[in-house]
């Protein structure tokens, strides 16, 4: 049975950098619709307090969900030095598909084949696929990719997560100082080698009552346009699941490996607040009974870049490999967790062993 491995990478990006200021305007409400008599700059410096999102980057108005998903694809695709006709199947990763300056969602054609064709790729054997998953969506699409290469229906397969959140997000939500835009990008390809690769995922589905934690809605502002649907999440809702659901879902991942917590030289988890990032790999340790760990096993970027949902993984697995995340970097047959959570709620976790 083949293998799955990661030949090369690229990520996107945007140049502009949202600060805090850029918020100053806002008016904020809260989720039961009534409007916070605090100052704005007490609820941001609270919100960057709980998160530790200074910054987060933003598309120009010119740009699109597909356009920088496809700037990704090529640098992935020059990093793996293939034929982009060799590619069997193109897989895109978002929540929002193609999503134009004033918020409407556009998913035909898929995003997948929208970079194929932005690619210019004849091979009409190359198939398109778009994964909506939530936020677990790029880390889901790798392992359909993983399944695609072992089943010996392909050989070499482009996996990209691009999302531009900042176009569907309430201007009344405090939460939308969380989101933001980017795009990365990987190529995997089928190898003979033994025990490399992805050599264990897992995946969860609960959609029972938490199917609502992470949904579109309108507005918070009940005097604001009630007919446009944005981003909405139950903070406390999600925080709660993903503590209590999470680490057990990378241990199960770990363990299905033949692996421990001392095996795992990189956790890269999404980068939902670093809050949260924070309890999670501090809880999965706990399940292993360790109390002491260095906290660089698990990189973080939600700081500088933000929320970029099913763009956070391959980014931060692009900037380690290249060398421009400070203090971090893989090893020859070092052994890496990804893994996120996010609508649905959905989990799933990969242990990615490197060649």
């Amino acid at each position: 049975m083949p293998n799955t491995i990661i030949i090369g990478s690229g990520s996107y990006l945007p140049n502009r950098v949202i600060g805090r200021d850029f918020f100053m305007d806002s008016e904020f409400y809260s989720e039961d619709g009534a409007k916070i008599d605090k100052p704005t700059e007490e609820t941001i410096s609270k919100f960057v307090e709980i998160t530790e999102i200074e910054n987060r980057r933003f598309i120009d108005e010119d740009l699109s969900n597909s356009q920088i998903g496809f700037e990704a694809a090529k640098i992935a695709i020059s990093d793996a030095n293939i034929d982009q006709e060799e590619l069997d199947y193109i897989i895109y990763a978002s929540n929002f598909g193609e999503v134009t300056v004033n918020g409407y969602v556009d998913f035909m054609p898929t995003m997948a084949a929208r970079v194929k064709n932005k690619l210019g790729i004849k091979n009409r054997k190359c198939i398109t696929y778009d994964m909506v998953f939530g936020c677990p969506g790029w880390v889901e699409a790798m392992i359909l990719a993983d399944n695609l290469i072992k089943a010996k229906v392909a050989k070499t397969i482009l996996v990209v997560g691009g999302e531009t959140l900042s176009r569907v997000t309430d201007p009344y939500d405090r939460n939308k100082m969380i989101f933001a835009d980017g795009a990365g990008a990987v190529v995997v390809k089928a190898t003979e080698q033994e025990n490399v690769g992805i050599i264990a995922h897992n995946t969860i589905c609960d959609n029972g009552i938490e199917l609502n934690y992470l949904a579109n809605g309108p507005s918070i502002n009940k005097e604001a346009d009630q007919t446009r649907l944005y981003v909405r999440m139950l903070g406390r809702k999600i925080y709660e699941y993903a503590l209590k659901n999470v680490p057990t879902a990378i241990k199960d991942t770990i363990d299905d490996a033949g692996l421990s917590i001392e095996d795992i030289d990189k956790i890269l988890i999404h980068q939902a607040n670093a809050k949260m990032d924070y309890a999670m790999i501090d809880r999965l340790h706990k399940l292993y009974d360790v109390k002491n760990y260095d906290h660089a096993v698990s990189p973080m970027t939600v700081q500088d870049l933000g929320n970029t949902s099913v763009a956070t993984i391959p980014t931060m697995f692009d900037l380690i490999i290249k060398g421009k995340m400070q203090g971090h970097s893989f090893k020859d047959n070092g052994n890496i967790v990804m893994t996120s959570v996010g609508a649905g709620m959905n989990i799933n976790a990969i242990v990615y062993r490197f060649p």
